[in-house]
């Protein structure tokens, strides 16, 4: 960490989002829980889909059921990050107690989890017990650890917030993303490495080594960081609004609703394929368990760039609506190329057009974030993030549950209807996409050439009395 600390702004991308107040080495330090996220969301939706569906049989229906469970818990963002922004303890943190509970309900889950699948596919000994005993520990196994990586990434993403001077915090905010990014991207090459020769006894190896290495990232991101304030208990406490009248607040600046339609959209578009991505990759083009694996990784290498890009971009004042834009635009050649590796069985093809979906994803999602960041209300950027990332979660979970019924379903209508219909019901779901991708830059429009106002708020600041 002090070698990348030493390369400076020149060859570290967000370098520049270091401050006297967070130095560079405590900032890449404080961004080790994005990693743990990353790390969660590849097994989640990109690794155990793949060996789900693939390895263990199970229907690709119910593995996409379970991967989108975790939208059960993301419009609670907002409440987390509302809370997180009002929380008083004993040991005068806000919001490590937030933190510290995600990264813990996230252990759990992922510590139940190998076993639970196991039991849901039915190999083995797993045959004596119920089905609907393999059905409960997998969707509990899935919610928990969804639920964990909500709760960290909201106070996580909301603490790094409060460190940062105000010039600087889209730019922290943007690197807290970076960090998932490449997290995502070492355990897909990891995890692919490990599963490379699958059996069950490795599978669960290979989550409990993650739920490990989880709770190790999260201590070492937040040791000393969040500064104590001592006798927080013990002072007077001041007016504060209840979550409706602070949900009413943020809905009232600058087109909220207008802005949140078009992450839901945009999220939707760039989420459905998450589930399908890697049993394409396995069903139509003949790839294996560790090369459809590193296909998360060349979708996170694209969205690294696109953030990079954007970010630079952001940098020089232009309209984060409009970089948002061009990220939907630039996801219709992106499933355009994965619908044409089918016909033309092309592998390569397949890993460009995954790039592409990437690379426009990030240039969205950094985009919508900008925006979000900027039109924030003082004292209200917890709830903002949190309903940001409320926004995305639950669309992406809507997303990836359709798209796996849809995967179904036209799977078996195209079974009836000729022999060799494999590519088909991924075609249907990635035209949709496309679909999707149309009605996000419609809704995006009348945000066009309305730049963005930061709102001045306070910086947060603690006596010097008081000690992390």
């Amino acid at each position: 960490m002090k070698g990348w600390a030493r390369l400076g702004p020149r060859f570290l991308p967000f370098a520049d989002a270091a401050s006297a107040e967070l130095p560079l080495l405590r900032l890449l330090r404080l961004s080790l829980f994005q990693v743990s996220v990353g790390m969660a969301l590849v097994l989640l939706v990109g690794t155990l889909n793949r060996v789900m569906i693939v390895e263990l049989g199970v229907p690709a229906a119910l593995v996409a059921i379970m991967i989108s469970l975790p939208v059960l818990f993301a419009p609670m963002r907002a409440l987390v990050g509302y809370k997180s922004d009002n929380h008083r303890s004993a040991l005068g943190w806000r919001r490590v107690p937030y933190i510290w509970k995600g990264t813990m309900v996230q252990f759990g889950g992922l510590a139940i989890m190998p076993f639970a699948l196991l039991v849901l596919s039915g190999g083995g000994n797993a045959q004596q017990w119920p089905a609907w005993i393999g059905h409960l520990g997998a969707g509990l196994a899935f919610l928990l650890v969804g639920a964990g990586l909500h709760i960290t990434q909201t106070a996580g993403l909301a603490l790094a917030t409060d460190l940062a001077p105000i010039e600087t915090q889209p730019k922290v905010v943007g690197l807290m993303y970076v960090s998932q990014l490449l997290g995502m991207i070492v355990s897909a090459l990891v995890f692919g490495a490990l599963l490379e020769e699958f059996s069950p006894a490795r599978l669960i190896q290979v989550i409990q080594g993650s739920a490990v290495v989880t709770i190790a990232l999260n201590i070492l991101a937040l040791w000393k960081q969040e500064t104590r304030q001592r006798g927080m208990l013990q002072r007077p406490r001041r007016e504060e609004p209840s979550f409706q009248q602070a949900w009413g607040h943020f809905l009232q600046g600058a087109q909220a609703r207008r802005r949140l339609v078009a992450v839901g959209l945009g999220t939707m578009a760039f989420g459905m394929q998450d589930v399908l991505l890697e049993p394409y990759g396995g069903q139509v083009l003949g790839m294996t368990v560790g090369a459809t694996t590193q296909l998360t990784a060349t979708l996170a290498i694209g969205g690294l760039i696109g953030f990079a890009l954007a970010s630079r971009v952001l940098g020089r004042g232009a309209d984060p609506f409009r970089m948002a834009s061009a990220g939907a635009l630039v996801g219709i050649p992106a499933f355009m190329t994965v619908i044409a590796a089918a016909p033309l069985q092309t592998p390569a093809l397949f890993g460009l057009g995954v790039w592409l979906i990437g690379f426009g994803g990030g240039l969205f999602a950094h985009g919508t974030l900008t925006a979000t960041m900027q039109t924030a209300p003082p004292q209200q950027v917890g709830l903002a993030l949190g309903a940001w990332g409320a926004v995305q979660a639950t669309a992406a979970g809507v997303a990836v549950a359709l798209g796996g019924v849809m995967r179904d379903v036209l799977a078996s209508l195209g079974g009836a209807l000729h022999a060799d219909a494999r590519a088909t019901p991924y075609t249907a779901v990635y035209s949709l996409e496309i679909v999707l991708l149309l009605a996000t830059v419609v809704a995006m429009a009348p945000l066009l050439r309305r730049s963005a106002i930061a709102v001045p708020g306070p910086t947060p600041h603690h006596p010097a009395s008081e000690t992390p």
